[in-house]
């Protein structure tokens, strides 16, 4: 079966006794309910070198009268995928989609007494269901069981669907928790004694904010959830997380005793200066890790959607020990930034997968350079598999903040004996009165990956690297060579070998703006 191992440092999914690495694509929310619309996407998948497509089941198609399920849709889909030869990640649109309700069958929305919602704070209903409500936890939950029961009877064999992810951006918004009279009850009873001994076991390592919201009240046991941790939004969010945790670790925890797929949760970030209820507050977020890990221990991992500019930032912060890293959704970005951001995650934060938002609706231009970054990828997994979690691979990124405002500051990486300067502008010319370096165009962004004591794998877009000797000042790098090539069914294809004005007379090698490229690149030393 799929299954997550740890090798070498880094934690990757394996499939059919291999390591995999998911080179993604989700589809727009409403495109897998189709078949027919699925159609024209299939060749838009293959043609940009995707290995998996994450794609949702919809609660409301599956199960559209209590108890009859139809499976038609996910048939289909899996059909199509297997046509095709590419993986699957599901997405369980069951309770919540972006916190909503919008995707449960009309016999659950219809059926308040049964069903009821999440309420404001004037108590007044939303478009959400409660998350206390065990009417909706065992029918939520007996549909995916379902779901599960059906792609084991379909799958087992074939392994199409690979990963399964339970909800989709789990939170409450606009306001930071359910103040329905279910809610109410269980945030004036006692903190419940899973949550408070996880707190104890794990006290230092807890995340600072809780910790210190913890600590300063006490370290209660039993209390409430205001004289546990004090009264106010925060609170209120570490509620809504344990609430929709316990809820969507239970319904995880139920398919996985039918099916045991690796099962993850994704969160919707946020934004600088926000508060709870402000974003989708209570979801698996870095500042709520804690909550998740005691509250749903079935879910095996916490993924971010990363729309934000500062990828960097956020997907680093999604990188720990006990949390490999899994990127299901990106954009908002060009194609070439997007490649960029791949080819980074995959080398420097060791990531499983990488997958851009709604690809079948990018322009042909951006949907070919997408293609063009993937392809790259493709030919060098091995490489990135062999290597993750290793000294001997590093992801390179100009990092962006929030605003977008882009670091161009050079940076220094050691492989081994070598050292790397990587530049993001054009060098000065080496002469009198010689203008100031200025940027190059488009993306910045690759990997470096050490085949042996002297030689390399550069591959990205929009970089100059000088090389050094590590550890000396006295002995010197020299380019001995710099091959451009591919990688054709596995083996090393050399095309040009670039030197003279194509490495500014061995000085340098530049890896062109605007295009992904790779180069073999063997180094010397001399005094």
């Amino acid at each position: 079966m799929p299954r997550l191992v740890r090798e070498h440092g880094a934690t990757q999914i394996v499939v059919d006794g291999k390591p995999f690495l998911v080179r993604g694509g989700e589809l727009e929310n409403s495109s897998a309910s189709s078949l027919a619309y699925l159609d024209t996407i299939w060749p838009k998948v293959v043609a940009m070198h995707f290995n998996t497509v994450l794609a949702p089941v919809y609660w409301q198609l599956i199960e559209p009268r209590e108890g009859n399920f139809d499976f038609k849709t996910v048939d289909g889909l899996i059909d199509g995928a297997r046509n095709h030869n590419v993986k699957l990640v599901l997405l369980w649109f069951g309770t919540w989609k972006n916190s909503m309700s919008s995707y449960v069958p009309d016999w659950v929305k219809g059926d308040e007494a049964r069903f009821p919602r999440a309420a404001r704070s004037d108590g007044s209903g939303m478009e959400i269901l409660s998350a206390l409500s065990p009417n909706t936890l065992e029918a939520d939950s007996r549909a995916f069981a379902a779901l599960m029961k059906h792609l084991k009877e379909i799958d087992s064999a074939e392994h199409t669907v690979i990963l399964v992810q339970v909800e989709n951006e789990v939170g409450m918004i606009p306001e930071a928790r359910d103040h329905g009279a279910l809610a109410n009850t269980a945030f004036l009873s006692p903190v419940p004694a899973a949550l408070t001994d996880y707190l104890a076991k794990h006290r230092d390592t807890l995340a600072p904010q809780l910790k210190q919201a913890w600590e300063s009240h006490g370290a209660k046991t039993g209390a409430n959830w205001a004289d546990t941790f004090g009264a106010g939004s925060m609170t209120d969010e570490l509620f809504t997380a344990w609430t929709e945790g316990h809820f969507t670790g239970e319904v995880a925890a139920r398919g996985k005793a039918v099916y045991p797929l690796p099962m993850n949760v994704n969160a919707a970030l946020v934004r600088p200066g926000r508060l709870p209820g402000q974003y989708p507050s209570g979801g698996p977020l870095p500042h709520l890790f804690d909550i998740w890990h005691a509250a749903a221990p079935a879910i095996d991992f916490l993924s971010p959607d990363l729309y934000f500019p500062n990828f960097v930032e956020w997907a680093t912060q999604y990188v720990r020990p006990d949390n490999p890293l899994f990127i299901p959704e990106t954009g908002r970005v060009n194609a070439a930034e997007m490649s960029a951001n791949a080819l980074y995650a995959y080398a420097q934060l060791n990531a499983m997968g990488f997958s851009v938002y709604a690809p079948e609706f990018l322009k042909p231009e951006e949907q070919q350079t997408l293609g063009e970054g993937y392809d790259l990828i493709r030919q060098l997994t091995p490489y990135i598999l062999a290597n993750q979690g290793t000294a001997k691979m590093v992801g390179v990124r100009a990092p962006s903040q929030f605003d977008g405002t882009v670091d161009l500051n050079p940076q220094q990486f050691t492989l081994g004996n070598y050292t790397f300067d990587v530049h993001f502008k054009e060098p000065a010319p080496i002469s009198v009165g010689a203008r100031a370096e200025t940027e190059m165009p488009g993306a910045h962004g690759g990997l470096i990956i050490q085949l042996d004591s002297d030689e390399f794998l550069v591959a990205g877009t929009g970089m100059i690297i000088t090389f050094g000797v590590s550890g000396t000042e006295k002995a010197f790098a020299g380019i001995d060579s710099i091959w451009e090539g591919s990688f054709v069914n596995g083996a090393w294809v050399p095309g040009r070998n670039l030197n003279g004005d194509d490495d500014n007379q061995g000085r340098y090698l530049r890896m062109q703006a605007g295009k992904f490229t790779m180069r073999r690149v063997r180094l010397y030393q001399y005094h």
